[in-house]
C-alpha cells in the first residue's frame, strides 16, 4: 500500500478530492501540507491506496506526491 499526498491551488479543490476519494472507498485525510512540500493554499489530501486514483483528483490540483519516510516522490505536477 503507498502512501500518497495531493497538494491544491485552492481548499476547495483539496476538499472536493477528499469528498471524491472517500466516495471511491479509499480512506483519506485533509491536513496542512508538511513543512518539506510548498503549497499554494496550505491544505493537502493524504491517502493510502494500491495506485493513484487519479480520476478523484480534483482538476485545480497542483502536485502528487508518494511518501515514504520522510521521502517526498513527486510523481506528477497538474497545470
Amino acid at each position: 500500500m503507498n502512501h500518497y499526498l495531493a497538494t491544491f491551488h485552492t481548499h476547495l479543490a483539496a476538499l472536493k478530492t477528499h469528498r471524491n476519494l472517500v466516495s471511491a472507498g479509499v480512506k483519506a485525510r485533509m491536513s496542512p501540507v508538511p513543512r518539506k512540500i510548498s503549497s499554494s493554499c496550505g491544505t493537502c489530501v493524504q491517502y493510502h491506496a494500491e495506485h493513484l486514483h487519479e480520476t478523484c483528483i480534483d482538476t485545480d490540483a497542483e502536485a502528487l506526491y508518494r511518501l515514504n519516510g520522510e521521502e517526498a516522490e513527486l510523481l506528477k505536477e497538474f497545470e
